[in-house]
């Protein structure tokens, strides 16, 4: 190819660059997917976490959000929300969603992956000419292989954060090559505290990639051992010094997890050899596999670099061990705790796939960058490819009727190019070298946007999705800005959610909150009131519950019909409402009184009674149940640790539907008329219907499994009809548990009452902002102020002018103990670890400046004229 008007680092990176979006593109027009088609991309957590956090940024920007960067007030009643940044939204890239319309917040965050992509690939194939020279054209598409390798595609592509890993890589093997030289030892440690801050999560894998370049690269220097040390010490401070500036954010999302709800705790099995394999080959996918794919090209160069005889051997020993140790690692559990900072991923366990990626497409480059390989090299690394897609043949990943015509395509391709490659003697040849690179540019044009296209296909097919933003979320936004009346009461956006993050999405304050540091009392906290979740307890769901409404201050409430992009029911046809009614303020006034223990631990196993607990007022029956089976027997007793009444899933046509009572197990119970009927069946999986009129058409929708990722909340059926007597008909879609004390029989005005006494006795003004709340209360208040907000860690409340105290806890919420001599209360938020963090990044800071300052002196001295005598030269000391 002719020479470039740029240089050839810029010349590189703009052709990854280019390829990596030409390629992205094409791919989701083949799969028709989202922009380019019918076809949502909102795949598990970037349609539930990542496009609404996105969103909730643009508000953020915009200041339209409630809350600020500490507090985010309309997830889970008031959560932290600086280590959700740290952990979704530091990149630099996320910042471009303010230039979009916030009805396009998918087009931004699709637009925000695809720019990171192409980031990713252009500092690859600069990071391939610092390392060695050679063709640009070549370090470009190399750097477009690692672009769109496989975990690029299969993982990176619906978690965005990630991507800034992918990045991170290439840019700290750089930083190494600047502490191997001794140059931009600044600069240096700017891009390590920005890597860290984009994504401390894949950071630190592309830390540890980057540092095992480095020793790489200081073993093949010939330096003398001294200098060795030196350059290693160099990267070390670099590192230390660069992590220390991000300290701030990342000791926040380090303290953050640790007052999570916790996960579950896996241990990690390793994959077959075959399944590994595989993942090398264009077209494979799997969410448990690790998605090594760099195109057939890069691979084939790496295979043939030991075999190269123009690369000197111990380059070719190094690299060829180099990644050879990689690929073990991720395959042994010590090691791939490492890579995972010593925790085993909840979801894929090889998130660190990225870093073999961009060593397998390193090596690919430093056996070109000294001559295409020979026909002896060529022919090794064709066989070994050959082995390669044999035994990946025995795996289940391997798509044989489109996965290995296509591997034997692409091979062919990049083999002719490369042959061609090697005849074109120094580029005078420029015929063969045009078919060269068209060779391999097609071919891995071609097998990077089948390998995308599939991926986004199959991703669809076996994860969740969710409709990008339409007519339905802007029916919802539209019903919650016109009710909303923070901080004087809450909106809830409501029980029939969109997504997980429904307030972040469509505004409102709500308890639903998806997030991986969803703090362990809010979910413990809701889950004793009654409420659901999926994702084990990290993605909380609206509780529609009266009583609840007014613990919290919903003073508003939407109701969707359900969504029919889920397609579990039909839509029914009906409009999107809003209810209200009448509760007490965000801060109420509890009398004084001996409570005993009022954390989370103290409640009870009836969700009823832990509602009471904290009305502070007996507002339920909660009556004896009779459970029969479609059969009319008694169900049998739960065999496992979850308590209750068995009953198996009704026939398939059934299940969901409201039939006779003769073939649908039942519920009996006797209340009081009137009353409203509650039903609590966390493991339980259908839908349940109050038998009669008195249902007003209400139909329970209930969602668990087991083993148990996601439990179903208390939902409302209807009232108790004028001879007590009710009858609940149940249709379990799988075996499903009914739990003792299940239902609930609710006097309303008994409610009015309790609700009417809290609004007389608690605040009479309240004030929100970022992470303070100022209530104004009425003289002589006694007893303990309650906040409707969790007390998670780093409330810290005053009375009066008195000095702030940690906050207490009153069943999960912020409280403060009152004497009657102050009318007002001011509880402000301080995110744990940000004092650590921010000391630490000062010191770091400090460090930084003086060593700078220490630099300039010695350039100074240095540019001195010298003087006649020189005693000593303090440079060769």
């Amino acid at each position: 190819m002719p020479r470039p008007a740029v240089g050839p680092g810029q010349a590189a990176a703009l052709l990854a660059a280019a390829v990596t979006v030409l390629v992205s593109c094409a791919s989701d027009a083949v799969a028709r997917s989202y922009p380019f088609g019918p076809r949502t991309r909102d795949v598990n957590d970037l349609g539930n976490q990542y496009v609404p956090f996105h969103a909730h940024l643009w508000d953020l920007l915009h200041g339209r959000a409630d809350g600020g960067l500490l507090v985010n007030w309309q997830s889970g009643f008031g959560s932290s929300f600086l280590p959700d940044v740290g952990t979704y939204l530091t990149s630099p890239f996320a910042l471009l969603v303010a230039v979009f319309p916030r009805d396009e917040i998918d087009l931004a965050v699709y637009a925000i992956t695809v720019l990171k992509t192409a980031s990713a690939g252009a500092a690859m194939a600069w990071l391939l000419l610092a390392l060695r020279p050679g063709r640009w054209w070549a370090a470009g598409l190399l750097g477009a292989s690692y672009a769109l390798c496989g975990w690029s595609v299969a993982m990176g592509a619906y978690n965005p954060m990630w991507l800034d890993g992918l990045i991170a890589l290439p840019l700290l093997c750089l930083v190494g090559e600047w502490a191997l030289s001794g140059r931009r030892p600044v600069l240096g440690v700017l891009v390590v505290a920005v890597a860290w801050i984009a994504n401390f999560y894949t950071a630190y894998m592309a830390t540890l990639g980057a540092g095992l370049v480095l020793l790489l690269r200081l073993w093949l220097s010939g330096l003398p051992r001294r200098r060795r040390f030196a350059a290693a010490g160099r990267a070390g401070l670099t590192v230390a010094l660069g992590v220390g500036l991000a300290a701030p954010l990342v000791t926040v999302v380090y303290f953050g997890t640790r007052h999570a709800y916790p996960g579950r705790v896996r241990q990690f099995v390793p994959v077959p050899t075959e399944d590994l394999l595989a993942r090398l080959l264009p077209t494979t996918y799997s969410f448990s596999s690790p998605a090594v794919y760099v195109g057939t090209t890069a691979l084939l160069l790496a295979l043939a670099l030991p075999f190269h005889r123009a690369v000197p051997g111990r380059v070719r020993t190094g690299w060829t061990l180099l990644v050879a140790a990689v690929t073990l690692s991720m395959q042994w559990g010590p090691t791939h705790l490492v890579w995972h900072a010593f925790a085993t991923p909840q979801g894929s366990a090889y998130r660190q796939a990225f870093v073999l990626c961009g060593l397998l497409v390193i090596a690919a480059w430093t056996a070109l960058s000294y001559g295409p390989p020979d026909r002896r090299a060529l022919a090794a690394a064709a066989g070994l490819l050959a082995l390669i897609t044999a035994a990946a043949s025995a795996s289940e990943l391997t798509r044989r009727a489109f996965t290995l015509p296509l591997t034997l395509l692409a091979a062919l391709a990049a083999l002719t190019g490369l042959a061609l490659l090697g005849r074109t003697d120094g580029g005078r040849r420029t015929v063969l070298a045009t078919l060269a690179v068209a060779l391999l540019l097609g071919g891995q044009f071609g097998e990077a946007a089948a390998t995308s296209a599939v991926a986004t296909r199959l991703r669809l097919a076996h994860m969740d999705d969710y409709a990008p933003w339409g007519a339905r979320q802007q029916r919802q936004a539209d019903a919650i800005a016109g009710a909303d009346g923070w901080p004087r009461y809450r909106t809830e956006p409501g029980r029939e959610q969109t997504v997980g993050n429904d307030p972040l999405e469509v505004g409102g304050q709500g308890a639903q909150y998806y997030s991986s540091l969803t703090s362990d009392v809010l979910s413990r906290t809701l889950t004793a009131l009654g409420d659901g979740w999926t994702s084990r307890g990290r993605n909380l769901q609206s509780l529609d519950n009266a009583v609840t409404d007014a613990i919290f201050s919903v003073g508003a409430r939407v109701h969707s019909p359900p969504d029919p992009h889920q397609n579990w029911f039909p839509q029914d046809g009906s409009r999107t409402t809003v209810s209200r009614q009448q509760v007490p303020p965000l801060v109420t006034v509890r009398p004084p009184g001996a409570h005993g223990r009022t954390d989370v631990a103290a409640f009870g196993s009836s969700p009823y009674r832990n509602q009471e607990l904290l009305l502070g007022s007996r507002v339920y029956t909660v009556p004896r149940l009779t459970v029969r089976t479609s059969a009319g027997k008694t169900p049998d007793r739960s065999d496992d640790a979850r308590p209750g009444l068995r009953l198996g899933a009704l026939p398939a046509g059934k299940a969901g539907t409201a039939g006779t009572a003769a073939r649908q197990p039942t519920i009996t119970a006797h209340c009081p008329a009137g009353n409203e009927v509650y039903l609590w069946a966390p493991y339980f999986s259908g839908s349940a219907r109050l038998a009669g009129d008195s249902a007003h058409g209400l139909t329970g929708r209930f969602r668990s499994d087991h083993p148990v990722t996601k439990i179903a909340a208390m939902q409302r059926l209807g009232t108790v009809p004028a001879s007590g007597r009710l009858r609940i008909d149940l249709s379990p879609d799988r075996t499903s548990l009914v739990p003792d004390g299940a239902v609930g029989c609710l006097d309303t005005a008994r409610l009015r009452t309790a609700v009417e006494r809290l609004r007389t006795t608690g605040a009479t003004e309240v004030t929100v902002s970022d992470g303070t709340i100022r209530a104004r209360l009425p003289a002589g208040s006694k007893g303990t102020a309650v906040v409707a907000a969790p007390r998670i860690a780093g409330w810290r409340c005053a009375t009066g002018d008195a000095a702030a105290v940690p906050a207490r806890e009153y069943y999960g919420l912020i409280a403060v103990p009152l004497d009657g001599s102050s009318t007002s209360l001011t509880c402000t938020f301080h995110p744990p670890g940000l004092r650590l963090g921010a000391a630490v990044g000062g010191a770091s800071l400090a460090t930084l400046t003086l060593l700078g300052a220490l630099a300039a002196v010695r350039r100074r001295r240095a540019a001195a004229p010298p003087t006649t005598t020189r005693p000593f030269d303090l440079t060769s000391a």
